[in-house]
C-alpha cells in the first residue's frame, strides 16, 4: 500500500515539474554567434535573426508560447518579432538590447 502512495506522489511531482517546464517562457538571442559567445542571458537559445523562420521549430512549435527576443539594440529582435508574428507566434516580444536587459536584472 505504501508503495502505491509513493508512486502516486512521485507521479504527481513529475507531472507538476513537467507542467512548470512547459509553461516557462522562451528566451532567444538573435545576435551573431560572436556576440552570443561573448555573453548572453542565462538559458537563452541562440538563433540569428535572419534564421529565425527556418529554425524556430528547434525551440518550439507552440504558437501561443511566450517568446522573448533580444539583440544588441532591439533592431534585429524587432525584425525577428515581426517574422515570428507573421508565422502565427502571437506572443513574440521584442525585449530590446542585451546590455539594457543585464541592467534590468542587476536592478531587481
Amino acid at each position: 500500500m505504501l508503495q502505491h502512495v509513493y508512486r502516486f506522489v512521485i507521479t504527481g511531482l513529475l507531472l507538476l515539474m513537467s507542467t512548470q517546464i512547459l509553461a516557462s517562457d522562451i528566451w532567444i538571442d538573435v545576435r551573431t554567434t560572436e556576440e552570443f559567445n561573448a555573453g548572453h542571458i542565462e538559458g537563452a537559445a541562440h538563433i540569428p535573426y535572419e534564421e529565425i523562420a527556418a529554425r524556430i521549430s528547434e525551440i518550439t512549435t507552440d504558437k501561443n508560447a511566450t517568446i522573448h527576443l533580444y539583440c544588441r539594440s532591439g533592431n534585429r529582435s524587432g525584425i525577428a518579432q515581426q517574422t515570428l508574428q507573421a508565422m502565427g507566434f502571437k506572443n513574440a516580444i521584442n525585449e530590446g538590447g542585451y546590455e539594457a536587459l543585464l541592467q534590468q536584472q542587476a536592478n531587481q
